[in-house]
Formats: C-alpha cells, structure tokens, sequence
C-alpha cells in the first residue's frame, strides 16, 4: 500500500507539474521593441499624446467611433455603425453598436460618447495647445438621442471632424476614466473599449498589454473578429538603434519597430533572421525643415529661401541615406496624405539655378567656397533635438556645396524647447501623423501650433496671412473639391515663399520574425495587434 501511495503522489506531481508546464507554454507574449519615450511629454492619454509609438499602444486599448480605411482613406464604421452629417456640416449624428463594453464593465452607450467629448472639450479650454484640440475644432456640445444614437454639434464646419473622430485622439474612454486627474491618465489610468487593457506604463521603459477577454466588435479594418490571439504585449523604449538591432537578431523582440527607416546595411543585417520588412508613408507632413524668417535673420530674404529650396538634392538623399527603391519627396505632406499635390518639379535639384539666385542676392563665393556678403558668411543655424543623423549631414555637404555653411546645434530636450521658442535658429526641423492635411495646422498655424513661436518665425507677415486664409478654407469647406482646392493652394504657397523644405518622405517601417504573422497597416501608420498571431 505504502509504494502504491508513493506512485499515486509521484505521479500527481508529475501531472501538475506537466499542467504548469502546458499553462506556460500556452501562454504567448508578443514583444515590440520601438524608438526612445517621449521626453517632452509623458503620456499615455489620448487626447494629449502625439508620440506615433503611444499612438501604436492606444489603438489596441482605447477605439473610436470611426476607422479610416488604410487603401481608400474613405472612413468606415466602428463603434459607431452608421452616421449622417447635416447639410451645413454642424450635426453629426452616430448611431452606435450594442453589446459593446468598456474593460471595467460599463457599457458603451451615447452617454458614455458625451462624456469623452465634454470632457476633452474642457481639457482643450483649460490648455488650448493639447495635441487634441485641433481634432475637436468646432465642437460645442452632445445630446443623448437614446441610449446608442449620439448627435454632436460644432459651432462652425471643421471638414476634419469626421476623420476625427477615426484617431486615436477622439477615442472613446469610459466616464470612469475621466474621473481621475490628467496626470492620472497619462500614467496609464485609462479604459476603453479595445481588445488589450493597458496594464501599466512605465515611463522610459515601456508599456504592458494583455488581452481583454470576450472582446468582438472590431474595426472593418480588422481581419480577427474577436478576441486577440497573444496573451500578452510587451512594448519596450529603447533610444538606441544598435541595441533594438541585437534584441531582435538575438530573438529577445519580435517586431522591431524604430522611429526611422532601415537602412540599406540594417535589411542586410536583419535578413539573416528571416526578418519581413513592412513599410508606409505616413500620412501627414513629410519630413521637413521650417525657416526663421523674422528681420535680421538671413532667410528673411525670399530670394535665399529659394535658393536654398534649390539647393537640396532630394534624390540623392533617398538614394543614399535609404535605398534605389526609397520613395523621394514631392511635396509639403507625404503621398499618402488626403489631398496630397505633387510639388515635384519646384523641388528639383537646380545648383546652377541657387548660384544665380545667391548671386542676385549679393552673397558672393569666396574663396574657401562659402558666399559672403558685407564680410558676412552666409551662415544658418539648424537647431538639431539631441542627435545628429546621417541624413542632415548629407544636407550639410550639399548645402555647403551651394556656398551655405550650415552650423548644426545638437539640444537636450529642454534646451532645444527654449532656443527654438525664442527663435535663437535659422532652421528647425518638425513633423507629425494624422490621415487629413489639416495635422499641418498643429505646425504652421500659428491659432493652432502647438509651438506658436516657431509657425509665427516661419512666415513673413503678408504669407502668414494668406496661408491662414487657405487653412480656414481647407478647415471650413463642405465638400472634397473645395478642400482639394484649398490645400492645393496651400501646398504652392508654402514652396513658393520657401516657408517648408521638404527633405524626405517619411516611411515607417517595421521588420517582423518569421513567427509573426497578420501584421499590417492602418491609415495612420499603426497596426490593430489583435489582427497578429505568433507561430511557435
């Protein structure tokens, strides 16, 4: 009896220990490992991050009322089924899905709607330059119809809105979410309706996602119509690209996700793993360089400007700094952006043409190959957020080429924040992410711009008010052929009067192990996780 005991007990804990073992094995984390943080705003909240990593996290956590489809662009239904918009584009009326809840448990309803646009309206009163703001423009207030139709009201056409509200910006929290503090939310505390619940955020490290059970009301974006396959995801922070490299030859990431796209000796490199290489335009303004054109600064002379537009050999940055098969720059926005004009021929390389024009304007080449004019170099200052790249380095030769010297200032954080806000630079880099070209106002319209300082350095006065005039007409028009129009328009102003010097188009590019698979787009460049599934 004693040994038989002894076999019945051994062979119990062998049993568990194989149940243990299964339950691990089950279990499936997907890794990513994506750019640095942000330093300038720690944040998870969706009405106040503009980060596109953050962006990546809240698409699976927190949805909207609308998708935007990522081939038409056209925007599709989601936790909204169906909508109408008014004649005079100020009502908007959603009629929602049933069965849809929050991950706490409450259910997602009209109330549930105004609560999130009342309260995003009131954070935009109180701090008018939250990223968000631009995405309610217009908006005043909600009824409850009944418990799934919601109409909403702007007090003024914003042709934005609709695509709005398919962002991540305008997704829809739980009324518990907004009972806690905004420094409360930023840290994690938030609730949607998603197929992951955030777990927490660990600011600088990384963010922790597991899966929501009973999820099933995706996007008509989304292949899965339930829950998601991976247990779990885990998003890491890492700012350096050699060490994102290693974890993912080392097989410690799955998706190695960086903030610029690879370069022709990372895909070799990266290859040897079987790495996929996924990749898209962003929509949005492309990568570009913004002029201080305030008296007494050089590119106070349109002529320069010109010049200088004149000056950057786009194709040859494509070709060098990425590959043969890179896309090159033709406008203010990237390809993929509504509205999108073709500005390709007035941003050709043109040396000789720069050289005539920096001679008109009195700058004559001196002997080390630098114009000069009164005894002064012509010297531009490029103020650089904490790193050089080889990118701005090609644009440094090719400039110096053309008789500029172009000082690069690499800035911390802080540092980069305060000489550009008191406009101690002759260039400044910046761009952001969002399916409609009215993104291009959260830099360049000085009502809107989140840095003021630097939309007002970038006009001369009379250009600052006719390109405010196109932004109101781009925001306020009723149908596609008058924004077509207007952004047109907008799109010529801004290269005629050198006020934005596109250098690249911003790719964004994600390489995957060969166990990934359903990885894919969306219109702004994310990607719905619970589409993914890991193969052993």
């Amino acid at each position: 009896m004693a040994r038989t005991g002894r076999h019945v007990a051994v062979g119990a804990a062998l049993c568990a220990a194989l149940l243990l073992a299964g339950q691990a094995r089950a279990e499936t984390v997907l890794r990513i490992s994506f750019f640095r943080d942000n330093p300038l705003l720690v944040s998870v909240d969706p009405f106040q991050v503009y980060y596109i990593e953050h962006r990546v996290e809240l698409r699976n956590v927190a949805e909207s009322l609308t998708d935007q489809d990522p081939v038409t662009g056209r925007v599709v239904p989601w936790l909204a089924k169906s909508w109408e918009i008014s004649r005079d584009g100020l009502n908007y009326t959603f009629h929602l899905r049933d069965g849809v809840s929050f991950s706490n448990g409450a259910p997602f309803n009209a109330q549930a709607v105004k609560t999130a646009f009342d309260a995003d309206k009131a954070f935009a009163i109180s701090v008018p330059t939250v990223f968000g703001a631009i995405y309610l423009a217009g908006y005043d207030h909600a009824d409850v119809l009944d418990d799934h139709t919601v109409k909403i009201t702007l007090s003024q056409p914003n042709a934005g809105f609709l695509q709005a509200t398919s962002t991540t910006h305008l997704a829809i929290l739980a009324p518990e979410s907004y009972t806690r503090t905004a420094r409360e939310r930023s840290l994690g505390a938030i609730i949607g309706t998603g197929p992951f619940i955030l777990e927490h955020y660990t600011p600088e490290v990384g963010v922790k996602l597991v899966r929501r059970h009973g999820y099933g009301w995706p996007s008509r974006a989304a292949t899965n119509p339930g829950e998601a396959s991976v247990d779990a995801i885990e998003l890491r922070y890492v700012p350096e690209g050699n060490v994102r490299n290693g974890q993912f030859l080392q097989g410690q990431v799955d998706i190695l996700w960086p903030r610029e796209p690879f370069s022709a000796a990372d895909k070799q490199l990266l290859a040897t793993k079987g790495a996929r290489f996924h990749s898209r335009s962003l929509p949005g303004p492309a990568y570009n360089v913004y002029p201080n054109v305030k008296p007494g600064k050089v590119l106070a002379d349109p002529v320069v400007r010109l010049a200088l537009q004149k000056s950057i050999d786009r194709v040859s940055y494509a070709r060098t700094i990425y590959d043969d098969t890179f896309p090159v720059v033709q406008s203010v926005y990237d390809v993929t952006t509504p509205f999108f004009k073709s500005e390709k021929e007035k941003l050709a390389y043109d040396p000789a043409g720069a050289a005539a024009l920096l001679d008109k304007a009195g700058w004559a080449r001196g002997s080390d190959g630098y114009r000069y004019k009164d005894g002064k170099r012509l010297t531009l200052v490029d103020n650089l957020f904490e790193k050089e790249t080889a990118g701005i380095l090609l644009v440094q030769d090719q400039l110096r080429q053309a008789g500029f010297d172009l000082k690069l200032i690499v800035l911390a954080p802080g540092e980069w924040m305060a000489r550009t806000s008191a406009g101690r630079y002759d260039l400044v880099e910046g761009y952001l992410t969002r399916g409609d070209p009215i993104v291009l106002q959260n830099i360049l319209d000085p009502r809107y711009a989140r840095r003021g300082a630097l939309a007002n350095d970038a006009y001369a006065p009379e250009t600052l008010a006719k390109a405010e005039k196109l932004f109101d007409a781009g925001l306020l028009a009723t149908d596609d052929t008058e924004r077509a129009r207007a952004y047109a328009a907008l799109q010529d102003l801004l290269i005629d009067e050198g006020v934005v010097f596109p250098l690249y188009e911003r790719v964004w590019e994600a390489a995957t192990l060969p166990k990934v698979q359903g990885f894919s787009w969306t219109s702004e460049g994310f990607a719905l996780l619970n589409d993914i599934r890991v193969t052993p």
